[in-house]
């Protein structure tokens, strides 16, 4: 699940995060890459796939910039609630790579390592509850 905004980190966000799931071993025909407009849409598409009970695991990711208004905490808090909120209502694993960060070169900064680790604990998280369920 990948938000529009910002979209050349969001872009980076996930082709690194694809990356890391091939290398993991995921099958590219087991991978549903949905484009959304922002991060506050993420929550209604990740609440879908949920619900589609088809996904093992899913990821968010997405980039929210301070700027110079209090938009930047509605964003960040409530998408970042809505995202904790569907995993545990859904018992579904959900990595969260929404980043939230001060300024583009804080993003950029990020974009890679996040993609990568929002992959692998999709995977991990995926793995463990299959195997306390």
């Amino acid at each position: 699940m990948q938000a529009r905004f910002n979209e050349s980190v969001t872009n980076a966000l996930a082709q690194a995060c694809l990356s890391e799931l091939a290398a993991l071993g995921v099958s590219a025909d087991s991978i549903t890459h949905v484009v959304v407009p922002g991060a506050l849409e993420v929550a209604c598409a990740l609440q879908a796939m949920a619900e589609s009970e088809e996904f093992d695991a899913l990821i968010a990711l997405g980039c929210i910039i301070r700027g110079e208004t209090y938009h930047f905490e509605l964003v960040a808090n409530e998408s970042g609630a809505a995202v904790t909120r569907l995993g545990l209502d859904y018992q579904l694993p959900i990595a969260n790579a929404i980043l939230t960060v001060e300024n583009m070169d804080q993003a950029i900064a990020r974009q890679e390592d996040k993609g990568r680790d929002a992959a692998r604990v999709a995977v991990e998280m995926a793995n463990l509850l299959d195997e306390l369920m």
